[in-house]
């Protein structure tokens, strides 16, 4: 008996020990596993220093946007107003001035700016450009609150360079991505039905939300504003296009100046598409020369009858040398002059070709 109680107690004893060590052994080395050394990020690569640096600088120049519905119930008659959409603009002045698109706030009964820092503003319309995409909205909060974007140009971009989009895609605020220009040159059609011209394409990750923000390239400057991507789903699949900065910069100063773009024109009414096409004509043709205008005082002849014969106007077929073949040809061409400026005008009277200078002046 004495001598299995003794072996007992060695048994108690050798497992105490045993416990003992291997919670020693489990203990240092999870005490060499929390003080391993943490290896340094170390330098980021130079675009991504690039990209970094922009967002932190322009991303506080970036804008939410919400537009507000007022409806009435029906039944009720009670006023209520409900969400209308959201998009991204960007500040482009102390005076609190705010640029987007112009399908952002259509029809908007109040709009709605977060700045960077997420302090709420009503905004107010100044102007819009619809044959453009552009708005511009105004808001009150104090100038040190509002960092203007810096503005580049879009007249030397190359198809391949890099640019990077700052927006509010699906409503998450202040996200950047990046790609490249993947054309130049494009088209596409406004609310309006007119064509932009000269139009960014890139294959940036623009979705919905992002309409409005700025398209930047790698010094952080403004090259275009982002209204429209390319895809039956409305979810970005790697086309994207942007309004260039050029037309912006033109645009912009009219609508704060005026409340409008001041459209540049010579004072003509003009045939119908379908009418130019059966007449086989290439150019656009001229119906009626208002009294009073540019036109009337260059000379230019509309379309008449004469007894049973109707007589053909002149057809306009370039301006400055620049070939027209509609008259969306012919509006785009004139935007991009002044109202005072004086145009080349190459017309057709009488199956002859002939060119004279017609003053542009404001039309409606």
């Amino acid at each position: 008996m004495e001598r299995n109680r003794r072996l007992r107690i060695v048994k108690i004893a050798f497992s105490f020990v045993l416990g003992a060590a291997l919670c020693w052994f489990f203990f240092q080395h999870a005490e060499k596993a929390e003080s391993r050394a943490v290896l340094s990020r170390g330098d980021l690569a130079r675009d991504e220093k690039t990209a970094t640096k922009i967002f932190k600088n322009i991303s506080r120049s970036v804008v939410y946007i919400s537009s507000i519905e007022v409806h009435r119930d029906f039944f009720s008659l009670n006023i209520y107003e409900i969400p209308k959409g959201t998009g991204s603009g960007f500040i482009w002045d102390k005076n609190g001035r705010i640029v987007t698109n112009f399908h952002v706030i259509e029809d908007a009964s109040r709009v709605e700016v977060i700045l960077a820092d997420n302090t709420k503003w009503k905004a107010s319309l100044v102007g819009v450009s619809q044959d453009k995409d552009l708005a511009v909205l105004k808001i009150s909060a104090p100038a040190e609150k509002l960092h203007p974007i810096p503005l580049g140009d879009s007249r030397n971009l190359l198809v391949g360079q890099r640019v990077f989009a700052i927006g509010n895609p699906f409503g998450l605020d202040q996200t950047m991505t990046s790609g490249i220009v993947s054309a130049l040159g494009r088209e596409i059609q406004s609310v309006t039905g007119r064509t932009i011209q000269g139009v960014i394409q890139t294959d940036a990750a623009i979705n919905p939300g992002n309409s409005g923000g700025p398209l930047l390239d790698s010094a952080g400057r403004l090259i275009g504003v982002n209204t429209a991507i390319y895809s039956p789903s409305g979810v970005s699949a790697g086309i994207g296009f942007a309004v260039p900065v050029e037309v912006v910069n033109r645009v912009v100063p009219e609508l704060i100046e005026h409340g409008k773009v001041m459209k540049p024109g010579i004072g003509i009414a003009v045939a119908h598409p379908r009418l130019v096409e059966r007449l086989n004509i290439r150019g656009v043709l001229i119906i009626n020369v208002q009294k009073g205008t540019s036109a009337e005082a260059a000379g230019l002849r509309g379309t008449r009858q004469s007894g049973a014969d109707i007589i053909l106007g002149d057809i306009i077929i370039s301006i400055n040398n620049k070939s027209i073949s509609s008259y969306d040809d012919l509006r785009n061409e004139f935007d991009k002059y002044k109202i005072g400026d004086v145009i080349n005008l190459e017309i057709i009277r009488d199956n002859k070709k002939m060119t004279m200078p017609v003053k542009l002046e404001e039309v409606q």
